[in-house]
């Protein structure tokens, strides 16, 4: 390499495959997915267990080249925690550059401030019974805006308690799309529903599409 040339960006990547959108608004559209490894959370729900460790590294151009070849025009970029790797901003830049409706789904554990604003950024927000709410940056929250989503995973009555609070102590529905969704095989999604019925609630309700469909939590 020549002297004062930056090496390209890389990424470790767990898989890049096809499939329709299982989560957020933009459930049911068929989506290229990009999984980068690693995560520094381990909630209790984790169905991604898998991409903690491991992975491919892969420079940039070869993840593009990657998506490129699935023909799709959304691309939603997760993990693990795909903001736990420097190389993803260049990521988000280079795909939103190539002309893909791109989404990152993150955990809300780190700062969005830098993602492109040309991302839609689906953040977390971890409920009790994840393990892990002591980790949420509540400083996120100030930072989200009509293209953005929050989603909270909900495991039990005490988790949505908690989420009403949250959501009225932040005006989450006011700032972006709020999405609650039953933490499979721990809430039974009618009471879910039921609850939100109840409280009219201003939220969207959400299962998991991928695991009705296929019951793979990869295919997604």
């Amino acid at each position: 390499m020549p002297a004062g040339q930056k090496a390209a960006p890389a990424l470790r990547v767990s898989e890049i495959f096809a499939s329709l959108q299982g989560e957020s608004t933009r459930v049911g559209l068929p989506t290229v997915f990009v999984r980068l490894t690693g995560c520094p959370l381990r909630c209790v729900w984790c169905d991604t267990g898998y991409a903690f460790r491991g992975g491919e590294i892969l420079d940039l151009q070869s993840v593009l080249d990657d998506v490129a070849a699935h023909t799709l025009r959304h691309v939603c970029v997760t993990g693990g925690e795909p903001l736990a790797q420097t190389a993803c901003s260049a990521l988000l830049i280079a795909l939103c550059d190539a002309g893909y409706s791109v989404s990152l789904e993150t955990s809300g554990a780190l700062d969005i401030g830098g993602v492109d604003p040309r991302v839609s950024r689906i953040v977390d927000l971890k409920a009790p019974d994840s393990g892990e709410t002591e980790r949420n940056r509540v400083e996120n929250l100030a930072l989200l805006n009509a293209r953005d989503e929050i989603k909270i995973v909900l495991a039990s009555e005490t988790d949505y308690q908690w989420a009403l609070q949250q959501i009225a102590i932040h005006r989450l529905p006011e700032r972006c799309p709020v999405l609650l969704s039953p933490a499979s095989g721990l809430l039974n999604p009618a009471q879910l529903a039921e609850w939100i019925v109840r409280d009219r609630l201003p939220v969207r309700f959400q299962l998991q599409l991928h695991k009705v469909l296929w019951k793979d939590t990869r295919r997604r």
